[in-house]
């Protein structure tokens, strides 16, 4: 067994005490995460009868204990978060009603994408949509634009909560096993029965009005995460043939580090390098491994602000093994006059 290799395996030994669950604790996360969220949206509706931006402001924060809660559903479907997994299951599917997320379905495809995060041959399931420099510029007009519309800001943070919450977690994925199916039904119907409780008790606008808001700056906050975790500048991608599972949980997942406040909303997540490397650590137990743990602590670090700049990212370049804005690209482009080779491995730049 090579050094790199004796490392890795000794990191993953390292972080292995702290995959444990602990009811207590797990409980102690519902009560504090659910209750207060629920609160929160009696206020923003008592409150319409004041001032509408007062309720928007109960919504903001109601919004950020929907992200909390849908950190207790994904913990549960990573089986993390009680040590029974009838309890994961049962857990993972009221949240799931909560945050408006399949839980049998989220489960498998996130699973997936812990299995192939950062492997340029695996893409596809359960990850942001990533070309690298050589696959945009072979790609045809079509491609080049719908991948240009699918990383613009406005429509990937603007209009991917809709695609979420209304499409991608409504129907079942084809071929789907029956319990997958089951699930999937059971918390639509489950949706929509708590929708038309709602309605019916306070008036389609008032319900509108507050649960609009919650859900939709919830889904931009979750996307966000999801993409600055996986998007920074230097981060790890490989073909299979180099691809390391420890390397892409380390190197392709970044630490986000959060104000404390955020750090509580977000379920500690931003500590994605600790979770990817061990998915079975529950998320109370993320911030003790990496402290506990020196090597993850030299994993990229970003925060709030560093954290803005990942929005211009959208192509991988695997000669730099880092990303480039679409400007970045057509400067290289028009300077060098550099054109991509097929071939195994990283591609070869040759100016004409």
């Amino acid at each position: 067994m090579s050094k790199d290799k004796e490392k890795q395996v000794q990191l993953k030994k390292s972080v292995a005490p702290f995959a444990k669950s602990e009811t207590r604790k797990s409980m102690l996360q519902i009560i504090n995460s659910i209750v207060p969220f629920l609160l929160l949206w009696i206020l923003a509706y008592q409150s319409l009868a004041i001032s509408i931006w007062l309720s928007l402001c109960f919504s903001v924060i109601a919004a950020g204990f929907v992200v909390r809660i849908f950190i207790i559903f994904h913990d549960c479907t990573h089986m993390s978060f009680f040590k029974n997994g009838k309890a994961n299951r049962v857990v993972g599917t009221i949240t799931g009603i909560i945050t408006h997320f399949p839980f049998e379905k989220w489960k498998r495809n996130h699973a997936i994408h812990h299995a192939t995060s950062s492997n340029l041959d695996k893409r596809g399931t359960g990850d942001v949509w990533v070309m690298t420099v050589q696959e945009y510029t072979e790609a045809s007009f079509w491609k080049k634009l719908g991948y240009r519309l699918y990383r613009n800001p406005f429509i990937l943070f603007g209009l991917g909560p809709l695609y979420l919450f209304f499409i991608s977690n409504r129907f079942n994925r084809k071929g789907a096993k029956r319990k997958e199916r089951w699930n999937t039904y059971l918390i639509n119907v489950s949706i929509v029965a708590i929708y038309a409780l709602l309605i019916w008790a306070i008036g389609w606008q008032s319900f509108l009005i507050v649960q609009v808001p919650i859900m939709y700056i919830a889904g931009v906050l979750g996307i966000w995460l999801f993409y600055v975790q996986h998007t920074f500048e230097d981060s790890y991608f490989e073909n299979e043939e180099e691809w390391d599972y420890v390397k892409a949980a380390v190197e392709g997942s970044s630490y986000y580090k959060l104000p404390k406040v955020l750090e509580w909303i977000t379920g500690s997540i931003g500590y994605h390098h600790v979770h990817h490397l061990a998915p079975r650590i529950p998320n109370y137990h993320l911030e003790e491994a990496h402290e506990s743990t020196p090597p993850l602590q030299k994993a990229t670090t970003i925060t709030l602000a560093t954290s803005l700049k990942s929005i211009r990212f959208r192509l991988y370049d695997q000669e730099t093994m880092s990303f480039l804005s679409f400007k970045e690209y057509k400067e290289r482009i028009k300077t060098t006059g550099a054109r991509l080779h097929l071939g195994i491995g990283r591609p070869n730049i040759q100016e004409k």
